[in-house]
């Protein structure tokens, strides 16, 4: 479930809160909310443990990943797929006590995470589709406030944002383990923009905050929803600057740090309601 190593359950989690909070205009449900995070737990530790079965010959061979349970051989396949399956399960089950609509939109979702390993086989670019799948959480999160899957255009301002995000946070993650990847022969985002990669990710940033950007003028929100908005695109290219995206150190201690961005953004959607 990579419980010792929560970023992925919070670059998961946070832009549905961002729906959850734009949304709710100043009035969230606090049971909605709960249950949104232990689902977000649930559905994170199940993709893991798919990822470890899919890529447990992979993981072997990187020094980063070659002590994961299944790649070490401390637990076995069939039981890492049964526990994965028996977290799915239970993430829907949470989500249908919220309402039906958000559970359908999770589940629908599942098919496209499952087969999230195998895009670093056969899809050049893997992280779009990580990005892609990922970010259905925002649809979930509006789904549980209004009990509807009928979007308006805000939500697809918050998924840009996210999917753009996320395309930043992967890449920089994917610099890590690029020697290996190259060895090994599967793709990566590193891989694919090469000494490209900053300039890269200077265009997901511009195209993550114009995506809040835009997300913020459908529904309204006032002066303190931009300031900070700006303030995380700033952080990220902050951090852009920083990194040193040969040093797999550098590239870790961004990726963790990078969920900063994501907190930003949500206080800017709960401040943006009241100014």
């Amino acid at each position: 479930m990579r419980l010792h190593a929560p970023t992925g359950v919070v670059l998961y989690l946070l832009p549905g809160l961002w729906s959850v909070s734009l949304a709710s205009e100043r009035r969230p449900d606090l049971l909605s909310v709960v249950l949104l995070a232990l689902a977000a737990v649930l559905v994170r530790g199940a993709s893991c443990a798919v990822n470890d079965v899919v890529d447990k010959d992979i993981d072997a061979q990187v020094a980063r990943t070659a002590s994961r349970p299944v790649a070490a051989g401390t637990i076995s396949v069939g039981k890492a797929l049964l526990f994965g399956a028996a977290q799915a399960v239970v993430s829907l089950l949470l989500l249908a006590m919220v309402n039906g609509e958000t559970a359908l939109v999770v589940a629908v979702s599942y098919p496209l995470l499952v087969a999230y390993p195998y895009m670093k086989r056969i899809f050049p670019w893997p992280t779009a589709w990580l990005a892609l799948v990922i970010n259905a959480y925002v649809l979930a999160g509006w789904s549980a406030v209004t009990g509807s899957i009928d979007y308006p255009a805000a939500v697809f301002g918050l998924y840009a944002c996210g999917f753009f995000w996320t395309l930043f946070h992967d890449t920089v993650y994917s610099h890590q383990d690029k020697e290996y990847d190259r060895k090994i022969g599967v793709r990566s985002s590193a891989l694919m923009f090469g000494r490209s990669s900053k300039a890269w990710l200077a265009v997901f940033i511009a195209l993550s905050v114009a995506g809040a950007l835009w997300a913020g003028a459908e529904v309204g929100t006032g002066w303190a929803f931009h300031v900070l908005v700006l303030a995380a695109g700033s952080l990220l290219a902050y951090q852009v600057v920083r990194v040193d995206l040969d040093d797999p150190k550098s590239c870790w201690d961004t990726f963790v740090t990078n969920r900063y961005y994501g907190w930003i953004i949500l206080a800017a959607t709960v401040a943006g309601q009241f100014t």
